[in-house]
C-alpha cells in the first residue's frame, strides 16, 4: 500500500503503519481508523481496496509530506526574517523553547567540543 509516494510497512498493525507518512502520528492515525471504522488491529495486507482508497483519501485531505514540511521551513525562515527571539534561536542553533543550555541541549548544539586540561605537564629534563 502506498499514499502519496511513501510506502507503508505490510508487516505493522494499521495506525503503527501510517505514522510512516510525514504529519501523521499515532493520535491522528486511530482518528482516521475509527472514522472509518476500521479495526485498529488489522495489517494493511488484510484491507480491501474500498478500504485501502477511503484511508488514502482522508490522509492526503491533510497537509502531509512535502506540503508540510515546506510550511514548516517557511515558518521557520519567517522568524528569521523579522528577528524575532524564535527566530535568532534557530539561526544560532540553539533550543528555541526555553530549555537550558548550560548542560544539555547536545541535540541542537552538536557533539562536545573538549578544549583540553588546561594543564600544561612540565617537561622533564
Amino acid at each position: 500500500m502506498r499514499i502519496s509516494g511513501i510506502t507503508i510497512p505490510d508487516e505493522k498493525q494499521l495506525p503503527y503503519a501510517l505514522t510512516a507518512v510525514y504529519g501523521i502520528g499515532m493520535s491522528r492515525a486511530t482518528s482516521i481508523l475509527e472514522e472509518l471504522s476500521i479495526e485498529l488491529t488489522k495489517k494493511p495486507t488484510d484491507l480491501s481496496t474500498d478500504q485501502e482508497n477511503a484511508i488514502r483519501e482522508k490522509i492526503e485531505a491533510y497537509s502531509i509530506e512535502g506540503e508540510l514540511k515546506r510550511q514548516v521551513t517557511g515558518n521557520i525562515k519567517r522568524l528569521k526574517d523579522i528577528d524575532s527571539y524564535r527566530g535568532t534561536r534557530h539561526a544560532k542553533r540553539l533550543p528555541a523553547r526555553g530549555q537550558r543550555t548550560k548542560t544539555n541541549a547536545r541535540t541542537m548544539k552538536g557533539a562536545k567540543k573538549t578544549m583540553g586540561s588546561g594543564r600544561r605537564k612540565l617537561e622533564k629534563t
